[in-house]
């Protein structure tokens, strides 16, 4: 199942891959609480941006040493380390008792971050049709399968829920180049 290829925009991308997610796991999608607190737009570009420096660096640094890449291709939770734990910072909703401060989750900053990896797909996509590139391959393959995992921990599904064969699962990750084994059936 290709949920990208005819995709015209992020937003048609992401309602997509929510769609194939609710049909995998037959269950409607929990969208995760915010803070009441008010985030203004600088903090709330500030924290994107942060994101969007770890997700660059993560990618730049894996296309350099390739060191996360295993027989059967990359593991996600490797290759962009810094990615999802300041993705799960923001979704943060429990703290220790003992934690000076408590818990801020910020869902909309990973709802922004979410729009912006499916640009990067899509943009990706169109790059990799008018070249035969291989980086951007790799690319497209790797940022596909992050915006799977961002999207499972968004909405609070384990990749025990969706199954060995489906995004975002470790068993899918990178077993052929442009495309997570799940979009090619």
């Amino acid at each position: 199942m290709d949920t990208s290829a005819h995709a015209t925009s992020p937003e048609a991308l992401l309602e997509a891959r929510r769609r194939s997610l609710r049909e995998t796991v037959g269950r409607s999608l929990q969208t995760p609480p915010a803070d009441g607190s008010p985030l203004t737009e600088e903090r709330r570009k500030y924290l994107l941006d942060e994101v969007k420096d770890l997700y660059w660096n993560d990618l730049e640094w894996e296309n350099v040493t390739g060191e996360e890449e295993l027989e059967g291709g990359h593991l996600i939770e490797l290759t962009f380390p810094g990615v999802l734990a300041f993705v799960r910072g923001l979704l943060l909703t429990e703290v220790p008792d003992d934690s000076p401060v408590g818990p801020s989750p910020r869902p909309q900053v990973v709802e922004d971050f979410l729009h912006f990896l499916a640009g990067r797909i899509l943009a990706l996509e169109e790059a990799t049709a008018e070249a035969d590139g291989n980086g951007e391959a790799q690319d497209l393959s790797l940022t596909s399968e992050l915006l799977d995992q961002v999207l499972l921990t968004y909405h609070g599904i384990s990749p025990e829920d969706v199954g060995p064969d489906q995004p975002g699962s470790p068993s899918t990750q990178s077993n052929a180049p442009g495309r997570p084994a799940a979009d090619q059936k």
